[in-house]
């Protein structure tokens, strides 16, 4: 295959309009955040592995006929990887496929340097997409778009034609999510979303009513680590994969436009192509496998409980995502993915907050906004004792 002339072939990939951005992006991007080494220094020195596996990675995406290629720099060398197989190794054209890319710039100066270091190390003169990454918290959301800040001179470095449209990435709860999209100061949006993680489809009509593009992160790894699936839920969604089933989920809704994949994890490729066609809105065939893993929950009698009304908790524990990963472990024996994700709040940072729980802490818990029938202190520790690993261990 000539790969500088890629975007004639077109196997079975489907495309959407990106929002107001009218860019025609495959519904499978690239995602570029699991390389090797990418977190070893300095990170414009590439080992010849990673080339390698970057080089074979973008070839198969390009003939899966993927044209969204994402990374950020945050993920370490990824973005010079990409600047080395895009351009010296491949040597594509610059409008044959689309790069998106973010930074978390605190002020104007320090975001105009950034852009400008990425643009060397991406080997481009513009960016497609450019997200300001992780606003989180109301704070974050106030950094970026404070007046004269990192957002506004993203603006202006649209207005220069150095980025073409400017959004941001999320790992908020869904209240934080909503006031950034209101702020009217973005194009597109990425953000989680997936059948095991629904609280977010608020967030995605808003954004629909607005015309964004609507971005899903990650929905193989955080959406279950779907690329390991336990055999109860790899039998629930058969004949499909559960990575199929919950790609197509997702693109049930034709808000949505397009799920990052992170391919270096080669076991997704092999399963793009069940994904399509895409059902708008499901097919008799998916909402039936949807019903039996809707009628799991009802193994557990706890399940049902959700917990978002316990967001925000003065105990500072993340309840509803404790009861989630239970719900997860206890209905579709997925307690592998669990054990991962659980053990995440001991970084105890923005990208995913919470607490364990401890004596002094589940004290503080609100039980007023509890129902009285559901013992929540009782599934805390139960899911606690079954997930937690001690760091390092």
């Amino acid at each position: 295959m000539d790969f500088k002339n890629f975007t004639i072939y077109r196997p079975k990939m489907e495309y959407r309009r990106f929002g107001k951005t009218n860019k025609m992006v495959s519904v499978i991007t690239l995602g570029g955040m699991r390389y090797k080494h990418a977190s070893a220094e300095p990170r414009d020195e590439i080992p010849q592995d990673t080339l390698d596996q970057c080089l074979d990675t973008v070839k198969k995406a390009l003939a899966q006929g993927i044209n969204l290629i994402e990374t950020a720099h945050g993920y370490g060398k990824s973005e010079h990887v990409y600047g080395r197989v895009l351009n010296d190794e491949l040597q594509l054209k610059r409008d044959s496929y689309f790069l998106m890319t973010k930074g978390s710039p605190k002020t104007a100066e320090d975001t105009r340097k950034l852009v400008t270091s990425q643009l060397k190390a991406l080997k481009t003169d513009y960016f497609d997409f450019y997200a300001w990454h992780g606003i989180n918290t109301m704070g974050l959301l106030e950094t970026a778009c404070t007046k004269g800040g990192p957002v506004e001179e993203l603006l202006k470095m649209k207005e220069e034609g150095i980025i073409k449209h400017i959004g941001f990435s999320t790992h908020a709860p869904l209240e934080v999510i909503l006031k950034a999209i209101e702020t009217d100061m973005f194009d597109f949006v990425n953000l989680h979303y997936y059948y095991f993680f629904q609280r977010n489809k608020a967030a995605i009509d808003l954004a629909e009513s607005k015309d964004m593009g609507v971005f899903i992160i990650s929905p193989n790894d955080k959406g279950g680590q779907l690329f390991r699936p336990s055999q109860k839920l790899t039998e629930l969604t058969a004949p499909l994969h559960p990575i199929q089933f919950n790609a197509r989920f997702c693109l049930s809704h034709s808000a949505i436009h397009t799920l990052t994949f992170g391919l270096p994890v080669t076991a997704q490729f092999e399963h793009i192509n069940g994904i399509f066609p895409a059902p708008t809105p499901f097919s008799p065939e998916d909402a039936l496998i949807k019903q039996l893993l809707d009628e799991q929950k009802m193994l557990d009698p706890y399940s049902g409980f959700d917990a978002y009304v316990m967001e925000n908790d003065p105990s500072g524990l993340n309840i509803p995502e404790i009861l989630r990963f239970r719900t997860l472990w206890k209905c579709y024996d997925m307690k592998d993915f669990g054990l991962y994700r659980y053990n995440m709040f001991q970084e105890k940072d923005h990208w995913f907050p919470g607490n364990f729980p401890t004596e002094e802490n589940l004290k503080k818990v609100d039980l007023s906004r509890c129902p009285a029938d559901i013992p929540l202190l009782d599934l805390i520790k139960e899911t606690h004792e079954g997930l937690y690993r001690e760091k390092g261990k």
